[in-house]
């Protein structure tokens, strides 16, 4: 996905035909912060990881039309009656979810009536690879336009468009054309794909029921600006699956499976405040929304205090569960300002319990180099000590910075000091950070992180 994505480094904002600011990413990162990659291609690389594991068994057509359920087992039967029987359900068959409607869990929220065009076109355009967003521009007038690149030089096109616009009318007038050459002047291209859309924003009621649980479109719904859709499913994802495997190898407590509705529904209320404050800028409803739109945009012209009002989108990132009951606080470690529901976030200082585990260059245990992600994932990781002993059968890998960080990027990343430790969950979130760290604390923080209680 790396090889194939592409990363900007560059996106400028402007309005009408002035820029108004420009925000840069690092350039030689790697991995990259971020990559552009289309979701057919994700979809891809993942079936194809589905047919490399010998416990998955692919049955498309299948679509769930009941569901009953007993203390250790669930059965779904398929609309041509089929029953499948197993422990536990997922629902991750999108925003239309057959599972989330036989589970009768609304769905609420809203949905935009205005309507967006996106085009992608392949083409050699006369500008660097670099996001490009245009509020008010003279061959938009009154709405925006959202330019970036693809890979396999495609570039995206997105433009708001009016009421009752019609694409294959459109197309068959020439006006496409017409308004794709604002972009791409004289140079040929060549449309790879063209779609009019509406979106919803929607967060399920609740993402579990007894045994089955809600993920991906099924349970939430956000406006595409952000990239929160795709990447917050894969964090569900990542967020369900350790859970499911330690309870289902009997290391869990009673609070592990309870702990997904908390973070995930927590992750998605944030999704939803930052992208709802988005498409009020973007699309706004009401006449005060439109009138402090434009305002800010005017005042950003001759005043730079001002641009932090504009709002096209902010990036996606992970969920930070510092208030999670699987999370051990470290309030000697908390950053200058609480995170949580806070749609601009500052940096922390440094990685605090419940935030995603930073990467960095290290050695495996056999000396092989590699990166600190690629030891994270099979069992509680600790860093920084090797004397813990595991409890209840939860497995744990501890790890002595000594041997796995022989020039220090590890510690660095971590603002690790000579007696701290590090818990690392399975799905690579931060479950506590002691300094002094006692064995005893060290083992209560893993068994809190599992789901027992303390």
């Amino acid at each position: 996905m790396i090889a194939e994505g592409v990363t900007w480094t560059t996106g400028r904002t402007y309005y009408r035909d002035t820029e108004l600011f420009s925000v840069t990413f690092p350039g030689s990162a790697h991995p990259p912060p971020w990559i552009n990659i289309s979701q057919t291609s994700v979809e891809r690389y993942l079936l194809a990881r589905v047919a490399e594991q010998p416990q998955i068994e692919l049955r498309p057509g299948c679509r769930v039309a009941g569901l009953a359920s007993g203390p250790d087992w669930i059965d779904a039967t398929t609309a041509a009656g089929v029953r499948f029987r197993g422990s536990y359900l997922i629902g991750a068959d999108g925003p239309h979810s057959a599972v989330r409607k036989v589970l009768g869990i609304d769905f609420p929220g809203r949905s935009f009536d205005d309507q967006f065009l996106i085009c992608d076109i392949r083409a050699d355009l006369p500008f660097p690879s670099e996001r490009r967003f245009y509020f008010d521009p003279e061959w938009n007038p009154g709405r925006q336009v959202l330019v970036h690149q693809c890979p396999d030089r495609v570039w995206r096109i997105d433009w708001q468009v009016p009421a009752g616009f019609d694409l294959a009318a459109e197309g068959a007038s020439g006006a496409l054309d017409a308004r794709i050459r604002k972009i791409t002047g004289d140079a040929p291209y060549e449309i790879v794909w063209a779609t009019a859309y509406r979106f919803q924003e929607r967060v399920a009621e609740r993402f579990s029921a007894s045994r089955a649980f809600l993920a991906g479109d099924a349970a939430h719904l956000f406006a595409p600006f952000g990239a929160r859709g795709l990447n917050s499913g894969l964090q569900d994802a990542e967020n369900l699956a350790w859970k499911l495997a330690f309870t289902w190898h009997g290391w869990a407590g009673p609070a592990l499976l309870d702990s997904y509705q908390i973070e995930r529904s927590a992750a998605a209320a944030e999704n939803l405040a930052v992208t709802t404050a988005t498409m009020e800028f973007l699309v706004p409803q009401t006449t005060e929304q439109r009138r402090r739109r434009t305002e800010a945009l005017e005042r950003a012209l001759t005043n730079p205090a001002a641009r932090a009002e504009i709002n096209s989108g902010k990036l996606a990132e992970p969920y930070w569960y510092t208030e999670s009951p699987l999370t051990t606080p470290g309030p000697a470690r908390q950053p200058a300002r609480q995170p949580i529901r806070q749609p601009a976030r500052q940096p922390a200082r440094q990685p605090v319990p419940g935030v995603l585990c930073p990467d960095a260059p290290c050695v495996a245990p056999d000396g092989t180099p590699t990166r600190l992600r690629r030891l994270l994932g099979g069992s509680f990781v600790i860093l920084g000590c090797s004397n813990v002993v595991a409890d209840r059968g939860i497995p744990v890998t501890s790890l002595a910075f000594a041997d796995i960080d022989p020039h220090g990027a590890v510690r660095a990343a971590l603002h690790a000091t000579a007696g701290s430790v590090h818990v690392i969950r399975p799905d690579g979130h931060v479950a506590a950070v002691l300094d002094p760290a006692p064995a005893a604390e060290v083992m209560q923080s893993i068994r809190r992180a599992a789901g027992h209680r303390c």
